[in-house]
């Protein structure tokens, strides 16, 4: 069989508005569109244990460390610049 070149489409009726809410929610907490997130709740539905993981590494361990929250560094302030030495 030839390779696919083109994507399938699937329209889901009857969502409970509520659901869809909660889908658009998760999405913006992920930072991908509501698509987008529903295909990835549906690969992580769908994938065989022990099944290679799609995407690149970044990816995956955004996925997995995402529901952590942020990280705030507390960069600390610049110091002044300091003069060259002078070599005499």
């Amino acid at each position: 069989m030839p390779p696919r070149t083109t994507q399938d489409s699937l329209t889901i009726r009857n969502l409970d508005p509520g659901l869809k809410q909660r889908l658009r929610v998760r999405a913006v907490r992920n930072g991908q569109s509501m698509q987008a997130e529903a295909r990835r709740i549906l690969q992580d539905a769908l994938d065989e244990p022990g099944e290679r993981q799609p995407g690149n590494l970044y990816e995956r361990i955004r996925a997995r460390f995402v529901a952590l929250g942020g990280v705030d560094w507390g960069i600390p302030a610049r110091e002044p610049v300091r003069h060259p030495p002078r070599f005499l």
